[in-house]
C-alpha cells in the first residue's frame, strides 16, 4: 500500500482521532474512507477465494499510484468486473477490454485489465475442484510467529521472504502483476502479518475473527 503522508500534528507512529482513538499516523488525516478502511479491513484476517482474487487484483491495479486512489474507485473496480466472480471476469473478451479502458470509474491500464482476467482464469482452474483453494494458497505463506509491532508505518518492511516466495509461486501458476511488494502489501491488508504501528487501537491479527 502507498500511503498519503500523515498528518502534521502525528508523533511518528500513531495519532489520536477526533474520536479519541490511536490510529497508525496514515489513517489519522482528514480522509474518512482512509479511516475506515483502517479501523475495518487493513490486517484483518480475510479469507475466501472471490475475496481474495478481489484483494490480489486491487493491490495490482495500485502498483505505482496511493492506495487511496484505488479505494476511491473501488465501487467502479466491482462494477467493471462483475463484483470479482471469478467466472465472469474469466469470460471477459476483448470487446470487455476496449469497453473498460474507457471507464473513468477505474484505472485504465490496458495491461492490468488483461492480467486481471488471465489471473481469473488461473484461480478458477484452482478453486473449480477444490474450493478454497486460492485462499489455502495465499494463506500458506502467512507467517507464524507473532513479532512486536512497527514503532512506525515506515519501518514495516515492503518485502519480506514469505512475500518473495508467494510472489514465486504465484508467478509460477501464471499470475501477473504479483510481484513481492504487491504481495506484501496484500499480506499486511489480509491480516497474514501485523504491521499496525505500535500504540493503534486495533487488535492484532489473531485475536479478530476471519472474514470473508
Amino acid at each position: 500500500m502507498v500511503i498519503d503522508s500523515p498528518p502534521a500534528q502525528s508523533s511518528p507512529g500513531v495519532v489520536t482521532g477526533a474520536d479519541g482513538r490511536v490510529r497508525c499516523a496514515w489513517a489519522g488525516g482528514s480522509d474518512p474512507e482512509y479511516l475506515r478502511y483502517h479501523d475495518e479491513e487493513w490486517g484483518t484476517p480475510l479469507h475466501g477465494d472471490r475475496p481474495l482474487f478481489e484483494k490480489l487484483s486491487l493491490e495490482g491495479f495500485q502498483s505505482g499510484l496511493s492506495w487511496i486512489t484505488i479505494l476511491r474507485r473501488r465501487p467502479g473496480f466491482r462494477a467493471a468486473f462483475h463484483g470479482f466472480d471469478l467466472a465472469a471476469v474469466a469470460a471477459m473478451t476483448p470487446d470487455d477490454v476496449d469497453r473498460l479502458m474507457l471507464d473513468t470509474g477505474i484505472i485504465r491500464n490496458r495491461a492490468k485489465i488483461l492480467a486481471t482476467i488471465a489471473n481469473a482464469a488461473l484461480t478458477l482452474d484452482l478453486v473449480r475442484e477444490r474450493p478454497g483453494a486460492l485462499d489455502d494458497l495465499l494463506w500458506s505463506f502467512a507467517p507464524t510467529g507473532r513479532p512486536a509491532r512497527p514503532a512506525s508505518y515506515t519501518q514495516a518492511p515492503a518485502v519480506t521472504e514469505e512475500s518473495t516466495a508467494m510472489s514465486t509461486a504465484l508467478r509460477a501458476l501464471g499470475f501477473r502483476f504479483v510481484g513481492p511488494t504487491t504481495l506484501y502489501a496484500l499480506m499486511q491488508s489480509a491480516g497474514m502479518v501485523d504491521d499496525h504501528a505500535a500504540g493503534c487501537w486495533k487488535p492484532p491479527p489473531w485475536e479478530l475473527a476471519a472474514t470473508g
